[in-house]
């Protein structure tokens, strides 16, 4: 077989495959390496939720196929959600859809929306999917080059009056992944006045809604703006809310023409989650405020941890306001060097792995991510480590 298969080709080799493989043969010889590399909870799902999932499993109705846009006690609840959250009333019939995870849905809505050539506006860096998505089903990207202290509104305009053709969709991705940064209802207000001028499609990422450490300002969805429905879809996950990543569940709720347009693509891909795990979702759902609050706590608490003994380590890595990551610079004295060099660097001789900022995009070449993954004890070990490492290169540098 000799054809090419042009959708892959755009693909490049998949960054955190290399620090992977590095991690899988550091094991095998021995080491203990502390890893903080993929954002992968590893607190257990709360108990309720799981006892629902065994209590529907064993009636062998719920065995045979289920319903592609998620059973309808799921999209009730989720309504519920929206509106005890946000204040936001959501339609569960017409504007709100289970997906397997915020990735997949994120994938096929790019599927459901794209035409060959369209133009989508996607912040850099980012989370992958947010570009790769798109770029799978032929669209061209244009990045928005995020760096900090720039504004993101003069960005987004540069980009917007050198577009051709017009851009079809902006990717917003708030509390942000890898950067943890957050924005108010004031910064979306505006982006959907700017939406509605330009005829721009908006698609909010807010996975980490609920990870987040100012009890006083708990990040907002974008669907609170008065005529934001008419030109925004919103894509929720239960992976880091109620630390279910492996039971692939998540929601896009929204515009009625776009969730319509996600349901009819994915009726022809698959019958939805298990039967199960959707009731077990809708339960995680209407869990009382304290089972969202206790996770939130242990990520805080890790966070605290992480930020003094790296500091004290000599890496000052800002403090998160929101999600499971710490998004760090490259500390002195190995500024100059690459994220990927630096993360190999520090997983060989510190047994610490973390994700190299270029796997979020070009502009996250400088920094690296952190995932709050490891428990307190480990985080502490980890810091030994990196002193070990930082004592040693200031050494050598002199």
């Amino acid at each position: 077989m000799t054809q090419d298969f042009h959708r892959i080709q755009r693909l490049p080799p998949y960054v955190f495959e290399s620090v992977n493989k590095l991690k899988a043969q550091a094991r095998a010889a021995g080491k203990d390496i502390i890893d903080f590399g993929m954002g992968n909870p590893d607190l257990p799902t709360p108990t309720h939720i799981v006892e629902k999932l065994v209590e529907t499993v064993r009636n062998p109705r719920t065995h045979r196929y289920s319903a592609s846009k998620g059973i309808v006690g799921l999209r009730k609840a989720q309504a519920r959600y929206y509106k005890r959250r946000f204040g936001v009333d959501l339609n569960p019939d017409t504007e709100i859809i289970a997906t397997l995870g915020s990735k997949e849905g994120f994938a096929n809505m790019a599927q459901a929306m794209t035409d060959p050539g369209d133009v989508i506006l996607v912040p850099n860096p980012t989370y992958p999917i947010h570009a790769f998505g798109f770029i799978i089903s032929g669209a061209t990207i244009q990045h928005l080059p995020i760096e900090e202290g720039c504004d993101f509104f003069a960005v987004l305009d540069h980009a917007v009056s050198n577009s051709h053709p017009k851009p079809k969709a902006l990717v917003l991705n708030y509390p942000g992944n890898p950067t943890a940064e957050v924005v108010d209802l004031a910064f979306y207000e505006e982006i959907v006045r700017y939406a509605k001028k330009h005829d721009i499609i908006l698609l909010s990422d807010l996975a980490y809604a609920e990870i987040y450490f100012d009890e006083n300002n708990p990040p907002p969805s974008i669907l609170q703006i008065d005529g934001a429905k008419d030109v925004a879809v919103e894509f929720t996950s239960l992976s880091k809310t109620f630390s279910m990543p492996g039971w692939r569940m998540g929601f896009a709720v929204g515009n009625e023409r776009l969730i319509g347009a996600l349901t009819r693509i994915k009726s022809y891909l698959d019958y939805g989650a298990f039967t199960p795990i959707q009731v077990a979702a809708a339960a995680a759902l209407d869990s009382p405020e304290e089972v969202i609050r206790d996770i939130r706590k242990v990520y805080k608490e890790r966070r605290d941890v992480l930020i003094d003994v790296f500091s004290r380590a000599g890496w000052d890595v800002p403090s998160p306001q929101a999600t499971m990551f710490a998004w760090g610079k490259i500390p002195a004295p190995f500024e100059g060097m690459k994220s990927l060099e630096f993360s190999t660097l520090l997983l060989q001789e510190a047994d610490i792995a973390v994700s190299p900022g270029i796997g979020f995009g070009e502009y996250g070449d400088d920094y690296v991510r952190i995932a709050l993954v490891e428990n307190e004890q480990r985080i502490r070990q980890a810091g030994r480590n990196l002193k070990r490492f930082m004592d040693h290169h200031k050494g050598k540098a002199k």
